[in-house]
């Protein structure tokens, strides 16, 4: 997985799978980018203007629970 911010563009990036090519995007939420794969799995998503929707975009947490 990466997780990418663009301070230029304000869009935060998470990549689950990069071995994939996008075969459809989605914007199911107005500035959440959901893309998926040929099989219809969830590859990646983009959210646009990132500093107006999370609390810090340039700051990431990562917790492995359980």
């Amino acid at each position: 997985m990466k997780v990418s911010y663009d301070q230029r563009t304000d869009i935060l990036s998470v990549i689950l799978r990069d071995d994939a090519p996008v075969a459809e995007s989605d914007e199911d939420k107005p500035g959440v980018v959901l893309d998926y794969d040929a099989e219809g799995s969830l590859i990646s998503l983009e959210i646009l203007d990132a500093s107006t929707r999370v609390s810090d975009a340039r700051r990431i947490e990562y917790q492995l629970t359980g």
